[in-house]
């Protein structure tokens, strides 16, 4: 039987808890090699003794015997009063510390004291009781922010909740079972449509697509359509079970043009759009390493989709306004057509229709290739810059929701 390790820890934020007196918790995401994934809560101090023992227990790692030798990260002490301050601030040493404490050598990493500190217990997924008259505060780490500037650390916040709109039973061990009128609290939302979220004592992974914000059908923090594109390429072939869907093989490169909470982004292949699984897709310019990208893929199977949910309920009078495939492709065409596009003349090649302007344009030279160019040989013509569309046109073209941001914006 293979040896269960862990290979990574990603450090969420904290939870600061009254009961039974004040004191602070780290909020830990462990994933060992068999892909399960476990949040655990882990005390400084409780941290700091295990620090304390690996050293007795790795001397020369440690560099008791000489220094030259150590290879065991370094980790302050306690301080005698823990406050909030001490927590935020020590948060950037705690995640290099974790970090570089699995990335030791096996005898280490591997060693039954660290799987002991990691290990998921009783308490970890069934939180003691809370203050009955304070509720504990979560304070997370951003994931847009460094984690180096620890000034940048958000405050104080209450976990965002969700409705469950249907009933989800789970498909493994790593999820968690919710009937329709669950309010649940978000823990991460993973951009592949698969989001951590606890619901009373439960804790596990669910559909987004089972979720609606409480406050209205619409997700505050959906990105509007970008018919400028980035440059994607597939990981994994999908055969399209859907008319909206796109059917790719492994290795192609598209354009992701609409980012969408499910997991399900809208890309564009030639002319032609369609929903697409991202957690199938790796952005092109970025280091890609495949073998460890299959461990930290949390999921084999995209999440479903909202509209294969049978018996949704809904507490909004109005649903969410989806953008159908027809609107994207016109609007596509009418970007692809300002940026310098010749749709009057005929396509002389199905791989020059599949090539559009915008993978030209974000080469690093701003020099559009020929369908039949290759990356050595010599390149013919000028990028074309077109005239800026009017504010009337624009408004035009635009969806209603940068009307009603650009509304607002004026009305101020």
């Amino acid at each position: 039987m293979e040896e269960i390790y862990v290979r990574h820890v990603e450090l969420l934020g904290f939870e600061k808890r009254f009961f039974p007196s004040q004191h602070y918790v780290y909020m830990l995401m462990v994933k060992w090699n068999d892909l399960s994934e476990k949040l655990i809560y882990r005390g400084y101090p409780e941290i700091y003794t295990f620090h304390k023992s690996l050293k007795e227990m790795f001397p020369i790692e440690a560099g008791d015997i000489d220094k030259k030798d150590r290879i065991i990260p370094a980790l302050p002490a306690p301080k005698w009063l823990d406050n909030q301050k001490s927590t935020e601030t020590r948060q950037s040493t705690l995640a290099e510390y974790c970090s570089s404490l699995i990335n030791l050598p096996p005898k280490i990493s591997r060693s039954q004291l660290v799987r002991s500190l990691f290990k998921v217990r009783p308490e970890d997924e069934n939180p003691p009781a809370q203050h009955p008259l304070k509720r504990n505060e979560t304070f997370v780490v951003s994931n847009d922010k460094t984690r180096d500037n620890t000034s940048e650390i958000s405050g104080p916040i209450i976990l965002e909740s969700y409705r469950v709109i249907a009933d989800y039973s789970q498909t493994s061990k790593y999820e968690v079972t919710l009937h329709i009128g669950d309010l649940v609290e978000i823990v991460e939302k993973s951009p592949n449509g698969w989001w951590f979220c606890q619901c009373d004592t439960k804790r596990g992974w669910v559909p987004a697509s089972y979720l609606e914000p409480l406050d209205g059908p619409e997700e505050s923090e959906e990105a509007d359509p970008n018919y400028a594109g980035e440059l994607y390429i597939t990981t994994k072939a999908y055969k399209a079970a859907q008319d909206d869907e796109l059917t790719l093989e492994t290795g192609e490169t598209i354009e992701v043009i609409h980012k969408l909470l499910d997991g399900w982004w809208v890309v564009r292949k030639g002319e032609e759009t369609g929903h697409f699984p991202s957690m199938f897709l790796y952005r092109t310019g970025e280091k890609k390493e495949m073998a460890s990208e299959e461990h930290v893929m949390r999921r084999q199977t995209p999440p479903p989709r909202r509209s294969t949910i049978r018996n949704a309920q809904s507490i909004h009078s109005k649903g969410r306004q989806r953008i159908s495939q027809d609107t994207y492709r016109r609007n596509s065409r009418r970007f692809l057509q300002q940026k310098g596009s010749r749709p009057n003349q005929p396509r002389k090649t199905s791989k020059a229709s599949t090539q559009s302007p915008l993978q030209d344009w974000n080469n690093r030279d701003n020099i559009p290739k020929t369908a039949g160019s290759s990356p050595g040989g010599e390149l013919k013509g000028a990028p074309i810059i077109p005239p800026r569309p009017s504010p009337e046109l624009i408004m035009e073209r635009c969806t209603e929701n940068t009307r009603k941001k650009v509304s607002v914006r004026k009305s101020s």
